[in-house]
Order: C-alpha cells, then sequence, then structure tokens
C-alpha cells in the first residue's frame, strides 16, 4: 500500500540512538517543551514520577490536586467527544479522496490489518489466557458461561466502563470475593489493556508501513515502549485508543493521512479490542482469586453459575 507523495515523501523523523541516549531522552528537560513537542513518552514518565511524589504529600494538601486532576482530564474526554462528533464527516472525506485518486485497492490492507488483528487475538486469549486458566486450574466451561455477558457487552459497545457492574456481578456469582473483585477489575481497566496493546501496536506498524517507511529492530523497540507505558490509565471508553495512537504517530512524526485510514475501521477493531481486554481482566480476577486461596472449589463454581 503507497498513498499520495504528500505522505511518501516524509521521512521518519527518529535517527538511531544508543540505549544510554534512549534512556536519557525517556526523562523531560521541560514538561512544557515535552507537551509542546509531543514527546508522548515524556510526559508519560513526567506524569508516572509526579503521582509518585503526590503520594507522599499528605491526604488534606494531596486532595485538591487529585480533584483538579480527575476534573481536568474528565473535561478533556468530553472536549474529546465533541470534536469526534465531527471525525466521521473528515474521515469520509479523507477515504474518498484517497479512494477516488488510488481505486478501492486501497481499501484491501484495511482489510488485511482488520484480519491480522483479530487474529492475533484469537493467538491472544488461544495460547496466553487460556494456559492461564489451565494452570490456575479454573474450570473453562462454567468460566466462559461466566465471562461471556460482559466481553458480549464490552464486544457489542466498544467501552469497556460499560461492562463493570455486570462484571463485577458475574464474578461476584463465580466465587471471587468482592474485595479482589472491587480491586482488580477496576485497576486492571486501567492497566491491564491487552486488547488495546495489540491494537496500537499493530496501527502504528500499519501508519508507517503505509506510508512506505521502513522501521529498524530499534525503531520499532522504542514505539512500542512507547505505546506500552502510554497506554497505561487509557479510559476505557470508545475511541480512546486511537488517540493513543494517533499521539505516538505525532510524537514519532508519522504522517496523518493513514492515521484517517485507520479511523475508517477503528468501530470494528475497537470492538474486537475490547472484548478481549475485558476477557482479560476476568482471568486475572479469578487467576488472584485462586492465588490468594480465596476461590471456592470448581464444584462450587459451577454449581453457582447454573443455578
Amino acid at each position: 500500500m503507497h498513498l499520495p507523495a504528500s505522505t511518501t515523501g516524509e521521512t521518519l523523523n527518529m535517527s538511531p540512538h544508543s540505549a544510554a541516549q534512549i534512556i536519557t531522552d525517556v526523562f523531560p528537560e521541560n514538561i512544557a517543551k515535552s507537551v509542546a513537542e509531543g514527546q508522548v513518552l515524556q510526559i508519560v514518565v513526567f506524569s508516572i514520577l509526579f503521582a509518585f511524589a503526590l503520594g507522599l504529600v499528605p491526604e488534606p494538601k494531596r486532595r485538591p490536586m487529585l480533584a483538579f486532576a480527575e476534573s481536568l482530564s474528565e473535561t478533556m474526554f468530553k472536549f474529546t467527544n465533541i470534536v469526534m462528533y465531527a471525525a466521521p464527516l473528515g474521515v469520509f472525506g479523507a477515504v474518498a479522496y484517497t479512494v477516488g485518486h488510488m481505486g478501492l485497492t486501497v481499501l484491501l490492507p484495511l482489510l488485511k490489518l482488520l484480519a491480522t488483528m483479530y487474529i492475533a487475538l484469537v493467538f491472544f486469549i488461544l495460547f496466553v489466557l487460556v494456559p492461564i486458566l489451565l494452570l490456575a486450574r479454573i474450570p473453562l466451561k462454567p468460566f466462559v458461561q461466566v465471562a461471556l455477558e460482559p466481553v458480549t457487552l464490552g464486544f457489542a459497545t466498544a467501552s469497556s466502563e460499560a461492562t463493570l457492574p455486570i462484571a463485577m456481578e458475574k464474578l461476584e456469582g463465580f466465587g471471587v470475593p468482592r474485595q479482589i473483585v472491587a480491586f482488580v477489575l477496576p485497576t486492571g481497566y486501567s492497566f491491564n489493556m491487552v486488547g488495546a496493546s495489540l491494537y496500537q501496536s499493530l496501527g502504528l506498524i500499519f501508519v508507517a508501513q503505509a506510508a512506505g517507511m521502513h522501521l529498524s529492530f530499534g525503531q520499532q523497540a522504542v514505539m512500542i515502549l512507547t505505546l506500552l507505558l502510554s497506554s497505561k490509565g487509557t479510559a476505557g471508553v470508545a475511541r480512546a485508543s486511537f488517540l493513543i495512537v494517533f499521539a505516538a504517530a505525532t510524537s514519532f512524526h508519522l504522517p496523518m493521512e493513514p492515521l484517517f485510514l485507520l479511523f475508517a475501521i477503528d468501530q470494528l477493531m475497537d470492538m474486537g479490542r475490547t472484548a478481549v481486554t475485558v476477557l482479560g481482566n476476568c482471568v486475572a480476577c479469578v487467576v488472584i482469586a485462586r492465588w490468594e486461596r480465596e476461590l471456592p472449589s470448581p464444584g462450587y463454581a459451577a454449581t453457582e453459575v447454573g443455578s
């Protein structure tokens, strides 16, 4: 796939760095400069260090800053939602322009990307999640019955947050103690975004390949590290992962045109990655409950599910 000359003529502004330079570049010299230049990894590292420092502050002085950060986060997501309402018109124009100049063959790589992501998600389920369940001696059939409804809801809504109440209810019915569910599930929806991580990696590589750019192993490693850190704390709402890809592409000076094509199928990809994220966090809940010896015997769980 090759896009028009306006994109293919650009080069990836990412020169090779030594290991020491990579580590040094992770830490921002000036947070305002990092924000202005779109250095996502530096912003994430600053946020993590700021959070650690905030945790050391006494509660009376910490509470106002937490309230401000939470309000700012909610406001920015509402702002993003307003912009996203107009995004379909922009995507329609971008896709129509590209298809009009290059023909319907330009859509074939998008279908390949979609198929690649779903194959990767199925591979992750079969060769990562299922073996973990077997090692933890979790009965598969009762667990599938418990996880089916929240996973289906996540697939339909493309929002992991929408599945939280039903997932907590089902897992408690499976025998997982409330204190484990209440801690692991909300935390996992922010930090255990397995489906989103797979999507973001594929999406960023797709953007580079669509523009005809060759990435060295070191460049890909830096990209994956950036996505690995920046995906933590991603909101469990639709389009949140696409915003991470957009920010990472801006940070690495990748062309924007392939992102419009990626957005055209983002809803279909969002459904799959959300379902796998929900499933992965359900697995985490039952495995931790088994680890803590708080999960009832398989026979009890099966009885509860059946009733």
